[in-house]
């Protein structure tokens, strides 16, 4: 195997020696598994051309012209500068709705954008809400392309609100977050903050900080933590999105936003921010899977280098 590996990893020498480290969030439970021979294999930073042809010719596909190609929710569409909403035929939930963008290329991304998709969604879980005063636990989520599991090309994002208690992941944080105040007296969001500061792993915009997440869940996850779905998070979402994109050649992922309930709960919801997280899902051409027994059952595997993310990131925010 010699030529075989110094032809993928420079040198014998390399393999020959390998470094694992293994991070473990001891509050969360989240961990990551890092070997730093894997995340030296060069990315190309561009989006191929293939890509490209493939979501030009899927053009003309329900969402391209949502009236007609999908429906309303109980209470009508909402309409944004740059978007509009459907109901989603096949539901996880009670309400559940799409976000649907005026954009085929889920790719082509620009901060007004962006902005109009979370006021879009914040508007479409306002009359969910108004229908089901019960349904307050509100959840976004953005899939690009189909690696990240969206079933249409076609750029959109999914809304939900549930009853009774946040999803499951969200719940769990909130209760760990919780725990972790009563035992140290102290912020479990403000402290995780500041651990990545002091590796250099944060970013700050006009008040909303970006971290390059210690224990991702898959490759180059960011954090972004922010107090509302307002100024300055819809630009920190752009940037981030953006120098993933076009610096380090991601072009498949998945965006999810934790965030308190719409309204009053007997639930502890205080100093709860607005997360946003953000994964690479790899390339979309490539017939190999992401995720397997390890990310499912165990830990996840990471072959990024939270380090090497936020250097990526930095010029787009200091720029």
């Amino acid at each position: 195997m010699h030529r075989w590996i110094i032809d993928h990893f420079g040198s014998l020498e390399a393999v020959e020696s390998q470094t694992i480290v293994k991070v473990t969030n001891r509050v969360t439970m989240e961990s990551g598994l890092f070997n730093p021979l894997r995340a030296s294999r060069p990315v190309e930073a561009r989006l191929s051309g293939e890509l490209l042809q493939a979501i030009e010719q899927s053009a003309g596909d329900p969402f391209c012209n949502p009236l007609d190609g999908t429906p309303e929710d109980v209470f009508g569409r909402i309409r944004g500068r740059f978007s509009i909403t459907a109901s989603n035929i096949a539901k996880y939930d009670a309400f559940h709705g799409l976000v649907i963008f005026d954009r085929h290329n889920p790719l082509e991304i620009t901060e007004e954008r962006v902005r109009d998709y979370l006021e879009t969604g914040y508007r479409w879980a306002q009359e969910a809400l108004r229908a089901d005063p019960e349904a307050r636990y509100y959840f976004f989520m953005w899939n690009a392309l189909w690696k990240s599991g969206a079933s249409i090309i076609h750029g959109h994002a999914q809304v939900a609100c549930t009853r009774d208690m946040h999803y499951a992941r969200v719940e769990a944080l909130r209760r760990a977050a919780l725990s972790y105040r009563h035992e140290h007296g102290a912020d479990y969001f403000s402290d995780l903050i500041l651990v990545h500061r002091a590796l250099g792993l944060a970013l700050d915009h006009h008040g909303a900080v970006v971290l390059a997440n210690l224990t991702p869940t898959r490759e180059k996850e960011l954090l972004i933590v922010a107090s509302g779905l307002g100024d300055p998070l819809p630009g920190a979402i752009y940037r981030a999105l953006d120098a993933l994109i076009h610096r380090m050649g991601v072009s498949s992922f998945n965006l999810a936003i934790y965030l308190p309930p719409l309204d009053e709960t007997p639930e502890d919801w205080s100093g709860f921010p607005h997360l946003v997280r953000i994964v690479d899902r790899g390339d979309p051409m490539s017939r190999t899977n992401d995720v397997g027994a390890m990310e499912l059952f165990a830990s996840p595997v990471i072959t990024s280098d939270p380090f090497q993310v936020i250097e990526a990131l930095r010029e787009r925010f200091t720029a």
